[in-house]
């Protein structure tokens, strides 16, 4: 076998011309992957950034791109239009808002999601909340329960939510539970076997396609939404997974994380996204769904016990960057604070120049990351981009020592939004999302009060650093190269 190997490259080695054959291919490999890479119409430096990669790793640079390149789901977005056309029991329910602010109307037109209201929101801080509230919710469930997470892990929390959910399975409640791929990997066919045996349904986001040749595997296109929803009635959102990483009471590096729980109608437009989401997912029709079912009415409440929401979603199915857009918008609106938490801080420009621009207005504009994030491209890629926005005046706190996973932002004093989004490339592009936006004076009053307690406990960025060459200035700037792909 070896000697035919050695005799097969003395073959190729010797054939007249190789290296200008070699050439005249990777002449016409970045030709074509180029042309294809242009016509994709991204940002420039990204599309840069991807062309100057495929330049430098030729031919394997095609299988990384393949991978985890930029992709447009035009089938996804067929297959979603024609469901959100037949939800016309949604509309009735949800009809939208011609009188709508500014800022409600662009998510109403980028996402078709009307603004709404909740009666009742709840901020639950960290798994020791999250965990019990949403147990409580599935143990009370009398017809449905729809659960969407990118990571489902089977460890304590993971196994408490299974057994939850087989209980209520077996007394003849309705659950569905969507979890992604890539995400929730580590969960095992025989984790799942005893939920499927117990009358759920099981469906996984994006699904491998490596065996399908002539399908390109969406490794890249991930949903990070969370959600729970039960009964039409309750609904549960933000940015905590079912995992025990997440569980102070497990673990003490456990993240410092935010969730919420919600009533009233805003859970009508939640539940339009996990049904768009699951027909999608799992190639069913929408006769599975009843619409009497998914949005059930609700009585009539006073308008001054009504808390005023709307619903925001993105993902690569849409190029509007629903959720990247309002934040940026929000900031331009804003005119006395901006306060932004993410554990993930990759801005691009739009975002970097709104940030920059309140500061130097004067607004009161905070940041808020991990000083250590679990990835430390990214929390070099952030770094790379403190001294423009403290030069501007925002003020930058690094929280630790437990990794901040939370991803919140308030506007003056009655503007907050709240989900599973970081402020970075990643969220607004590529990845599934899913934020609320909620316009009311006594929650964001409510959320700047936690928000407070985690700047006090964190390290305010001095301008005045010490930053050294090698260990922080040049890792920083080439981590800086690699936004666009983050």
């Amino acid at each position: 076998m070896l000697t035919t190997l050695m005799n097969g490259w003395d073959w190729f080695t010797g054939l007249p011309h190789l290296a200008s054959i070699g050439l005249a291919l990777y002449v016409v490999y970045l030709s074509l992957l180029t042309g294809y890479i242009v016509l994709q119409k991204r940002e420039p430096v990204a599309t840069l950034s991807w062309i100057l990669s495929l330049a430098a790793l030729p031919y394997a640079g095609l299988l990384i791109y393949y991978l985890l390149g930029p992709q447009k789901v035009k089938r996804q977005n067929i297959r979603r239009g024609r469901h959100r056309e037949d939800m016309s029991s949604y509309r009735a329910v949800c009809p939208a808002d011609d009188n709508a602010s500014e800022l409600a109307k662009i998510a109403q037109s980028t996402t078709g999601l009307p603004p709404t209201t909740a009666t009742r929101l709840e901020w639950l801080i960290d798994g020791g909340m999250a965990y019990p509230a949403i147990l409580q919710a599935i143990a009370q469930a009398r017809d449905h329960i729809h659960l969407l997470y990118y990571i489902f892990t089977p460890g304590h929390n993971g196994t408490a939510v299974r057994d939850a959910l087989i209980e209520r399975a077996r007394a003849g409640v309705q659950v569905r539970l969507l979890i992604d791929a890539i995400g929730s990997g580590k969960v095992g066919k025989g984790f799942l076997q005893p939920l499927r045996a117990a009358g759920a349904e099981v469906v996984w986001f994006h699904p491998s396609q490596l065996l399908r040749p002539f399908k390109r595997p969406w490794m890249n296109l991930r949903t990070h939404r969370k959600l729970v929803i039960v009964d039409g009635q309750v609904a549960f959102t933000g940015g905590i997974n079912i995992t025990d990483e997440q569980d102070e009471r497990l673990r003490a590096d456990a993240y410092r994380d935010l969730h919420l729980r919600v009533e009233g109608p805003v859970v009508r437009s939640l539940q339009l996204v996990f049904v768009e989401d699951w027909l999608y997912a799992s190639n069913q029709g929408r006769q599975v769904f009843q619409p009497e079912r998914l949005w059930p009415p609700y009585p009539p409440v006073p308008a001054q016990q009504t808390i005023h929401t709307q619903v925001l979603i993105s993902g690569p199915d849409s190029g509007w960057e629903t959720i990247h857009r309002l934040h940026v918008a929000a900031i331009h609106e804003a005119r006395r604070r901006v306060w932004l938490v993410t554990p993930y801080f990759v801005p691009g420009e739009a975002a970097r120049m709104a940030l920059t621009s309140a500061a130097l207005g004067g607004l009161d504009t905070r940041l808020l990351v991990p000083r250590r994030s679990d990835s430390l491209l990214v929390t070099l890629a952030a770094r790379s981009y403190f001294d423009e926005l403290l030069a501007a005046g925002v003020r930058i706190y690094e929280y630790g020592p437990r990794m901040l996973h939370t991803k919140a932002f308030i506007a003056d004093d009655h503007l907050s939004i709240v989900g599973s989004a970081n402020f970075d490339h990643r969220s607004f592009r590529l990845n599934f999302e899913l934020s609320m936006m909620i316009r009311d004076k006594a929650v964001t009053a409510e959320l700047a009060q936690l928000l407070e307690n985690e700047f006090e406990q964190a390290v305010e960025v001095s301008p005045d650093r010490q930053r050294g060459l090698w260990r922080d200035r040049l890792p920083e700037g080439f981590a800086r190269l690699a936004s666009p792909l983050l």
